[in-house]
């Protein structure tokens, strides 16, 4: 045993596992919510052209006036709110989590959820407190707001689509939220727009303690790792300074400027997935032994009778998907589900028909 690494890392660091990511060789990959679709290849070759000019002997600017710029007019930023970009939403949450990390400090959020709010408040040593969802995974509205005045926390995640369950939350749930919060940031986060295409960007200037959360993640560049932030500039200025100075690389600063000129793209991509999510919702429900919840996202969240063995049969099948059946309680017997290509989903649903039967 290494006495001096036991001995000055925190406990609770030794307590926990690393993030988990599965090795998905050879496998249909579909357990990390990711466009499966490339870029078509005339674009590609432009935004190789694009990347070759980018000046890899200097730093990234801090804050790139062009993209940010641009980014508030094609998300439809509200006019007067600034954006925060991080390397991914992940990079942002623990911004988030530092800048509010007082001594005692908590972070609120309905669970099952996004394991990042909880991990990321673990790491700045934030308390987190976890409010069980509605059977229907819908905010059990009494309990939050009753954890809310019980704990005071100072940020409140609230995931719209959520993740792993797919729904969007009520909005005048989220209203009164927002209300019985007027000591906390509330942070809502949107990773899965594209699929939900609905959003609050534009009721920010409705409330003075709310920030939406964004990434591009979703949309098709996951590689790239680009999440960004929107809310009022005195916000954006505090959570700035938590910051690292070069958090985002200068080939995802260019890479990102130009496909926002080329979002019609990735948007006709993001209208065939939804498209596909709904078929694959109606071909698993009509599988014996399922059941399937609805879902504004680019997964579904799927009962089965045994998880782990269906998982299991399914990577015999060489189709990776997302065991999420141990991660709380209300997701027993439960697999994420990613949308893929057609051709994906039907070698998915060929694996799970013979995996329901084993």
């Amino acid at each position: 045993m290494n006495r001096t690494l036991h001995s000055i890392v925190r406990p609770e660091i030794l307590a926990m596992t690393s993030y988990p990511v599965a090795d998905a060789s050879g496998l249909i990959k579909l357990d990390a919510m990711e466009n499966p679709y490339p870029l078509p290849s005339a674009l590609a070759a432009q935004l190789g052209e694009r990347l070759a000019a980018v000046a890899l002997n200097r730093y990234p600017s801090p804050r790139p006036a062009a993209l940010l710029d641009k980014l508030r007019v094609k998300m439809k930023v509200p006019a007067g709110f600034d954006v925060l970009l991080g390397n991914g939403s992940d990079e942002l949450i623990s911004i988030v989590s530092l800048a509010l990390a007082k001594p005692g400090a908590t972070a609120l959020a309905p669970v099952p959820a996004f394991v990042m709010y909880e991990l990321s408040a673990r790491f700045a040593q934030l308390g987190f407190i976890g409010v069980p969802l509605a059977a229907d995974f819908g905010l059990d509205l009494s309990a939050m707001l009753a954890a809310i005045e019980r704990h005071k926390p100072a940020v409140i995640y609230l995931a719209y689509p959520n993740n792993p369950t797919g729904n969007l939350f009520d909005d005048k749930a989220i209203e009164q939220v927002i209300a019985a919060a007027r000591g906390s940031l509330v942070v809502i986060d949107e990773a899965y727009f594209p699929f939900a295409q609905r959003s609050w960007m534009s009721r920010l200037p409705e409330f003075d303690n709310v920030v939406v959360m964004r990434t591009v993640s979703k949309l098709g560049l996951a590689g790239i790792r680009l999440g960004y932030l929107a809310g009022s500039p005195d916000w954006i200025a505090e959570l700035d300074k938590v910051r690292p100075p070069y958090n985002v690389n200068v080939l995802t600063q260019a890479t990102a400027e130009f496909l926002l000129d080329h979002l019609d793209v990735l948007d006709e991509q993001a209208a065939v997935l939804r498209a596909e999510r709904d078929r694959l919702i109606a071909a698993i429900d009509a599988l014996p032994g399922t059941q399937t919840f609805p879902s504004a996202a680019n997964f579904v969240l799927t009962r089965v009778p045994d998880a782990p063995s269906v998982f299991e049969t399914l990577l015999t099948k060489r189709v990776l998907v997302k065991n999420v059946s141990k991660m709380h309680p209300q997701l027993a017997n439960c697999l994420r589900l990613t949308v893929g290509t057609p051709e994906e989903n039907a070698q998915m649903l060929a694996a799970l028909a013979v995996a329901l039967q084993a």
